[in-house]
């Protein structure tokens, strides 16, 4: 169960302290899609979004890694303007082994960052990349993100027991 827990937990993408994360030596930011940076049934992102995270391109290799579609997920690697891997099959760690060897990174210079526990989280800690939660930007999921969700009910209830992991109680220390 400790693979599901992050290193941090923020609130959404934009409340992440990204020169901290520069400063610890990460190179890379390996973005989750659906409910992390877009809503599952949006097309596009507010302009906010992509000015954010083409500023973060300065500091940054920025990729997207999504379970998704290609078409779903080349879309929005075209509004950043950024590398992507579809269908990455999280939890995993194709996706960023994939990622790790185009960039020549080792995986503690790689940040995954999304917002379920189940393939996010659990497919960054495999791959020993520095892994951040952040709350899922709406309450409607694709099916299987369903019943990862159904599974991550009760692995929440096991870190709030333990006080690892309390949903709405955000840090970002190494754990």
């Amino acid at each position: 169960m400790k693979k599901c827990l992050p290193k941090m937990y923020k609130k959404s993408i934009f409340d992440i302290p990204y020169q901290n994360l520069k400063e610890s030596g990460i190179k890379c930011l390996a973005f989750d899609l659906d409910n992390t940076i877009a809503l599952i049934d949006q097309e596009k992102v507010d302009e906010k979004t992509i000015d954010f995270i083409k500023k973060l391109k300065q500091d940054f290799i920025i990729t997207i890694i999504s379970n998704n579609y290609q078409n779903r997920v080349l879309s929005y690697a075209k509004l950043f303007d950024c590398d992507y891997v579809s269908f990455a099959l999280k939890p995993s760690t194709k996706g960023l082994r994939k990622m790790r060897k185009k960039y020549h990174l080792t995986n503690k210079e790689i940040a995954i960052i999304g917002d379920q526990l189940m393939t996010d989280i659990l497919g960054g800690n495999r791959a020993k990349a520095y892994t951040i939660l952040v709350d899922p930007l709406g309450v409607k999921d694709l099916k299987i993100t369903s019943f990862n969700r159904f599974i991550e009910k009760y692995v929440l209830k096991n870190f709030a027991k333990k006080k690892l992991l309390i949903k709405g109680v955000y840090y970002e220390k190494n754990r």
